[in-house]
């Protein structure tokens, strides 16, 4: 049975999870970290991506990011992984596969989603009991989006960006949303919408994306198709 096309439309954010093979770890060593993220940031300047959040957990990654061309985020992770790869087999003299097959991806709606969306990907650390507050692990964007420290690799959205007029406000505002635990519901609602390829954020939301993309962007049964909208419909969705 063929595999559904990932979800992607134009400047619409995408969560994305690439695991390792069999859940077994990517990063070994310090190093290993540093390099992934120097080439992530190489990359994502290659390929026009723009990441505002990210973690790098001992045998995953979760990213997320906005392009302006939908093939962009496969581009990057194409790039980033096969380059990796090699890195890893020659530094620890191993050979074969490192990642889980195709990475798994969701398109998020922006507004309460995309900010509830980074701060799932920056508590990753937490709820792996992996250290008590975010800004104590290393390899993440929360120093960067939280603490305003420089992190060449992000570009904040504009959502992040409305949360005050300067950088210090922003993200004591930013900080603040942190006091507060995500709630269970959402929690589960991201992880299904990202490891089945669906959209994330409300009904209204996903009846748009389907009627952009003409296919179905939420679980249930398979059905028609909708009739994909005029290239001028889809502009709408370019503006975010």
């Amino acid at each position: 049975m063929p595999r559904r096309p990932r979800l992607a439309l134009p400047n619409i954010p995408q969560h994305i999870i690439q695991r390792g093979n069999n859940r077994q770890a990517c990063f070994y060593a310090e190093e290993d970290y540093r390099v992934y993220l120097e080439w992530l940031h190489e990359f994502a300047l290659k390929t026009d991506c723009r990441i505002h959040a990210y973690v790098l957990m001992t045998n995953h990654v979760h990213l997320l990011l906005s392009a302006a061309r939908p093939e962009s985020p496969g581009a990057l992770m194409k790039a980033l992984g096969q380059k990796y790869v090699q890195y890893v087999n020659r530094t620890y003299r191993r050979s074969g596969t490192l990642w889980e097959g195709r990475f798994r991806s969701c398109i998020t709606q922006e507004d309460s989603y995309l900010l509830s969306c980074q701060r799932y990907i920056e508590l990753n650390p937490v709820r792996a009991n992996m250290v008590e507050h975010p800004a104590e692990y290393r390899w993440s964007s929360y120093r960067g989006n939280a603490q305003e420290e420089p992190d060449p690799l992000l570009t904040p959205h504009a959502v992040y960006l409305a949360l005050g007029q300067d950088t210090a406000s922003r993200a004591a505002a930013y900080r603040e949303l942190f006091r507060y635990q995500i709630e269970p519901g959402l929690v589960d609602e991201i992880r299904r919408a990202t490891n089945g390829n669906y959209a994330l954020g409300s009904p209204a939301f996903a009846e748009q994306v389907s009627a952009a993309l003409g296919r179905r962007v939420t679980p249930g049964k398979s059905g028609r198709p909708r009739r994909e909208l005029a290239p001028e419909s889809r502009e709408l969705f370019a503006e975010g």
